[in-house]
């Protein structure tokens, strides 16, 4: 599908399988999708070219998603705004706590079924269903 949307989606996870699922769910959906494998990356991609919205994994090598967050919100620039969907397979009480205190917008368990992931990324990017 083309890209009907206008939104770029960066997804950051180390997983190459969820990186390929979020982007086969996004595309279709009309998104245009970026990917990083960590943290550290997500950054550099980002002060070269924001996105519309983050999607970041929680356990990543180099720069795990909430030292990610917390820098992404430390920035200066333009890129403090970015919404973050924080994704990640830990569901206790104390994992979402600490995903908001690191500035994450909303944090969903994996694994998380395709409609549903297009689902939020639309809420976050302000498309009407």
């Amino acid at each position: 599908m083309a890209d009907v949307t206008g939104k770029r989606i960066l997804v950051v996870d180390d997983a190459s399988l969820i990186r390929l699922y979020y982007r086969q769910a996004l595309e279709a959906a009309g998104f245009t999708v970026e990917e990083a494998l960590n943290g550290l990356e997500a950054i550099e991609k980002l002060l070269l070219e924001p996105v519309d919205l983050v999607i970041v994994d929680v356990n990543m090598p180099r720069m795990d998603g909430m030292t990610f967050l917390k820098t992404l919100r430390r920035q200066g620039s333009p890129i403090v705004a970015i919404p973050a969907l924080v994704t990640s397979t830990e569901a206790a009480p104390q994992d979402l706590d600490a995903a908001r205190a690191a500035g994450a917008n909303f944090y969903l368990v994996k694994p998380l079924a395709q409609d549903v992931l297009v689902q939020y990324v639309r809420l976050m990017c302000g498309i009407s269903a």
